[in-house]
């Protein structure tokens, strides 16, 4: 039997205007003279249509992530790194949002956990005049985009609740244009801000919340230049309810009576997952690609990464985490149980060939197959000033024949080597496991530490946990990653709704 189908809606109107209208244009082109529509030129760059008739949500932000060029840190397709609705799958999973949509608190923390700058505001938290003033303010400027979520119900159209961004605004007829992300239902149009602030002030009969509006801007510096936490595997909610539920009852044991204790307590506890949660952002390129020189923006990634390793590896507690993994049979289990090496040709084999294989997958098939023929480590001199680059490469063969992957690191060491697993006296700057395990100590928060019973060793790890005498760096990653954890713990508990500001790291 056939499925009945719809092409297109007829746009009401009034209320709203066709943006392809003459009155439309004539309302676009003096809102260009009136310089608030800045932020459009942007925007519709990267427009697109929401992919699933409920990913309006998903849609409206990655289409302003793209727009403000926030770099997700992981890949889309191929090479590539790029935000899509089907990598926004952090605080929901996506065929619940498939089935039934995105709440207004849930892409508020989607924006965050993607390395957005968000200020997030309900109607009830807000006034019409406000939401006027934020608006006017984004309209001209390229540098802030508002999403909004309203019912549908109050511009006539059809449907209920719905996202989409802000493309533009006229002052003098008080009247906002909506870049409708479902462009398979209505194009974009103009409506009556006064209407759209009534469209916001409605509630979300899912949550029983009124709907509302976010801004999104970028950080000062991009985030998770070194780790951030993966949602992608399904691990993340067994690792996060460990990191902030039960680590805590742990450590309020009285056995907890000096650091080595404490250390060894959380570490020896951890999920046998817990390396499918907390990542290291690698810099991965074709090996086509290695004759090209490094473009400027790789350089400063690689020499912000390196002086962050090196103030972390500066801190008391990587000193007292290391000597913990050199311990012998703890240390050999605690590493077995991460499942990482410390030797740079290991980490390659882990970390080239497996983000390798992702990356070829865009142009050899599926990376389900692959295995990884040999790792080099070569050392190319620096010019014009800049410090040496090491490239380590990987051999990924797959059932469509080898391809070489290459991934940019700074290293302190010399000579040149190949190996299949490598081995061998590699003392550089890459992450090893005493670098993850002393990043995820700082990013727990300060409570965490707040049931140990012995005082001494409270203080002494209350002290050697402080983010505050942290290279600004240094801290800057480590309260983003914070972020991040406390942002999922949210999402786990179903308390992103009640509260939508940044979590206080």
């Amino acid at each position: 039997m056939a499925m009945a189908s719809l092409y297109r809606r007829i746009l009401p109107s009034p209320p709203a205007i066709d943006f392809a209208s003459s009155d439309g244009k004539k309302l676009f082109t003096e809102a260009i003279h009136s310089g608030t529509m800045e932020g459009f030129f942007k925007l519709i760059s990267y427009f697109q249509t929401q992919s699933e008739p409920a990913y309006c949500g998903l849609a409206s932000l990655s289409m302003v992530l793209n727009a403000l060029a926030i770099d997700p840190r992981r890949k889309w397709k191929g090479p590539w790194r790029w935000f899509d609705e089907n990598m926004l799958d952090c605080c929901e999973p996506l065929e619940k949002v498939k089935s039934t949509g995105i709440t207004f608190g849930k892409v508020v923390c989607l924006a965050h956990c993607a390395g957005a700058k968000v200020e997030a505001f309900r109607t009830t938290q807000s006034t019409i005049d406000d939401f006027r003033k934020y608006v006017m303010a984004c309209a001209s400027s390229e540098d802030c985009h508002v999403i909004s979520s309203y019912h549908r119900g109050v511009f006539k159209q059809t449907g209920t609740g719905h996202f989409s961004p802000i493309g533009g605004y006229h002052a003098e007829r008080d009247m906002a244009l909506i870049l409708d992300v479902a462009r398979f239902k209505y194009p974009p149009h103009w409506v009556p801000l006064r209407l759209l602030w009534e469209a916001m002030d409605t509630v979300d009969d899912s949550n029983g919340q009124h709907r509302g509006f976010l801004l999104v801007t970028r950080h000062q510096r991009a985030p998770a230049l070194l780790y951030t936490l993966s949602c992608k595997h399904e691990s993340w909610i067994t690792t996060a309810k460990y990191l902030m539920d039960d680590v805590p009852v742990l450590l309020s044991s009285d056995n907890m009576l000096n650091v080595k204790n404490v250390l060894a307590t959380v570490f020896t506890s951890l999920p046998s997952d817990f390396a499918e949660f907390i990542k290291w952002v690698a810099e991965i390129r074709r090996e086509e690609d290695s004759n090209q020189s490094l473009s400027e923006e790789e350089k400063g990634r690689l020499r912000i990464k390196e002086e962050m390793l090196k103030r972390m590896q500066e801190t008391d507690l990587y000193k007292h985490v290391t000597d913990i993994l050199s311990s012998g049979t703890l240390g050999s289990q605690i590493k077995q149980m991460l499942g990482r090496e410390d030797s740079l040709p290991d980490i390659a084999a882990a970390a080239v060939c497996s983000q390798g294989a992702g990356i070829l997958a865009g142009k050899s098939g599926s990376s389900d197959r692959f295995c990884c023929r040999e790792t080099c480590v070569r050392s190319y001199r620096a010019t014009n000033g800049d410090k040496p680059v090491t490239l380590v490469s990987g051999t990924v063969v797959n059932g469509n024949g080898e391809h070489g992957v290459d991934m940019l690191a700074t290293l302190s060491q010399t000579d040149p080597s190949c190996s299949s697993f490598g081995s061998g006296g590699y003392s550089g700057m890459h992450p090893a496991s005493n670098d993850v395990l002393t990043a995820l100590l700082l990013a727990l928060p300060p409570e965490t530490w707040s049931g140990i019973k012995d005082e001494k060793t409270f203080e002494t790890v209350s002290d050697l946990v402080s983010t505050e005498r942290l290279h600004p760096l240094l801290q800057e990653e480590i309260l983003h990653l914070r972020g991040q954890l406390l942002m999922l713990k949210r999402c786990k508990d179903n308390k992103v709704e009640d509260d939508l500001g940044a979590p206080l790291v």
